[in-house]
């Protein structure tokens, strides 16, 4: 039984967050020695550090020292704990085993996987996906960096269920036998540099997510984009290609032709339903939908139940997210949205007339294709956070006008409120993290939400 792997082992967890307490909590049910260790002190944590009051699991919490290494058959890593940090890296010299959450999962996993990652759309594609294969009636688990720990979600999935997991770059740093049976790269665009050092780096540790697969398993890429394309030559399971603007009816992959999606595989052709028919809006939201479907085919999902959840599908929590009309405004919530790339989706999701709220911590990635886009779209560009000054200066550079800083997330919303006459619409979508006033972009989207609606 895979469920009997980590019996009896001692386990060294670091990060005490959802991810490091889900992961005790389910290593420790399984039989493991666990100890669950972070920086903080407890009364410093956030996350629900209590639901390990029952369980055996240790406590190491404040310091953290080479003795936690003692004895320990395996670390594992919480998304947030680079592999590059020092007693990751002494773990390493020790020859003591080094695995992310998402590795002890698939460890623990009976059930096949589908595995969506990239740099942008992964949590709307796996919601979709997760909706499309819950219609085979078999037992779904949907986890991984969506904000449940897939190896808690995975625990209960028997061996003809399905798991559908978002992964992160972060969480692929740490694995050594993970093997999706389907695999999905939506795009590369820089994100997370400071964390992978570049690039190149960045692409290389996305790629992992189809590093053990074989012939019988399928990846599955965005042939629309120049950095999944080129993975082609590297992939080792059956290749599937997804395009928005390409007929590929010769190649195995999904497409639009005459306005429909259309299936390709094995020469044999499956109409889907007319792109209009769509419910989330935006051309990137088609490449979600288009990458989940093919996955769904794939997973068994008649074209019948695909069809009906595209149709019905509403999106995902501050993923461009309709929040309220006040005077014939509307105003939508796009928190999600931590670096250019997701803001220049979202606004091209918009005609025009946008009043667009943007900024938060700066991750110093380039601006000029979405200060192009602004100049274009954008009537008023208010902005906040530690980026206000370089956004600032680079829509300035760029000949942008009606620019506003203001302080606090208050005023923003305030402001753009004060501003929108119909048919202009508000848009938070902020190119930037959340951590310089908020804990997360959840949090960020419920004040965004918090405050409009008591404007209405």
């Amino acid at each position: 039984m895979k469920k009997d792997y980590f019996k009896n082992k001692n386990i060294l967890i670091l990060g005490a967050g959802i991810s490091g307490i889900s992961a005790a909590e389910v290593l420790s049910a399984q039989g493991a020695n666990v100890t669950l260790s972070d920086t903080k002190e407890k009364k410093d944590l956030k996350s629900p550090i209590h639901i390990l009051d029952t369980t055996s699991v240790n406590l190491s919490l404040g310091r953290q020292d080479e003795n936690l290494l003692e004895k320990i058959d395996y670390l594992v890593l919480s998304p947030g704990i680079s592999i590059n940090i020092p007693l990751v890296k002494k773990a390493i010299e020790k020859n003591i085993p080094v695995i992310s959450e998402i590795e002890a999962a698939y460890r623990l996993c009976e059930a096949k996987i589908i595995a969506v990652t990239g740099t942008n759309g992964k949590t709307t594609t796996t919601t979709l996906l997760g909706e499309m294969v819950k219609t085979t009636n078999k037992k779904v688990a949907v986890g991984g960096n969506i904000g449940i720990a897939l190896s808690k979600e995975v625990i209960d999935i028997p061996q003809d269920g399905l798991v559908v997991a978002e992964i992160s770059s972060y969480q692929l740093e740490g694995v050594s036998t993970f093997k999706p049976y389907i695999s999905l790269i939506l795009n590369i665009t820089p994100d997370h540099i400071e964390r992978h050092g570049s690039l190149e780096n960045y692409q290389k540790t996305k790629e992992r997510i189809f590093e053990n697969q074989t012939d019988s398993d399928y990846i599955i890429l965005n042939y629309d984009d120049e950095k999944t394309c080129e993975m082609k030559d590297r992939v080792k399971g059956k290749l599937i290609y997804f395009s928005r603007k390409e007929n590929l009816e010769n190649m195995n992959s999904i497409f639009v032709k005459d306005g429909k999606i259309t299936i390709s595989l094995d020469k044999t052709k499956t109409d889907i339903c007319h792109i209009d028919d769509i419910k989330i809006r935006g051309n990137h939201n088609l490449e979600n939908a288009l990458a989940a479907s093919v996955a769904a085919f794939l997973a068994g999902v008649t074209k019948e139940n695909i069809s009906c959840i595209l149709k019905t599908f509403e999106g995902v929590e501050h993923r461009i997210e309709p929040t309220a009309t006040i005077n014939g405004v509307s105003y939508f919530n796009d928190s999600k949205a931590t670096n250019p790339e997701s803001t220049i989706k979202a606004l091209e999701s918009f005609p025009k007339n946008i009043i667009l709220i943007a900024g938060g911590k700066d991750k110093n990635t380039d601006l000029d294709e979405f200060l192009n886009l602004v100049k274009e779209r954008v009537d008023e560009l208010i902005l906040l956070g530690e980026a206000k000054e370089r956004f600032y200066n680079e829509a300035t550079k760029h000949n942008i006008k009606n620019i506003h800083q203001v302080t606090t997330f208050k005023e923003a919303v305030e402001l753009a409120h004060k501003l929108a006459k119909e048919p202009q619409v508000v848009l938070l979508s902020p190119a930037c993290a959340s951590f310089d006033m908020f804990d997360n972009y959840e949090q960020r989207g419920e004040e965004f939400k918090k405050l409009v609606r008591s404007l209405a």
